[in-house]
């Protein structure tokens, strides 16, 4: 799995909505680039604010992926 992905992508990946992602990318200063997400920002923010990842995923999952 590539380490930018599109913000449909990255939402799938940790079970949010698409745009729920984009306002939590905005609120947290985490940039949007040529429409992509770094996934380790986004994974690495979400569990040091606690996001808890689908059940049947992992975050390990979706940064080693």
């Amino acid at each position: 799995m590539p380490n930018h992905l599109t913000p449909d992508e990255m939402a799938e990946a940790v079970g949010m909505r698409t745009d729920r992602l984009l306002r939590y990318c905005l609120e947290q200063a985490i940039p949007i680039y040529r429409g992509r997400v770094d996934r380790t920002l986004v994974v690495a923010s979400l569990l040091a604010s606690g996001h808890r990842f689908p059940d049947d995923t992992d975050a390990g999952e979706i940064l080693a992926a």
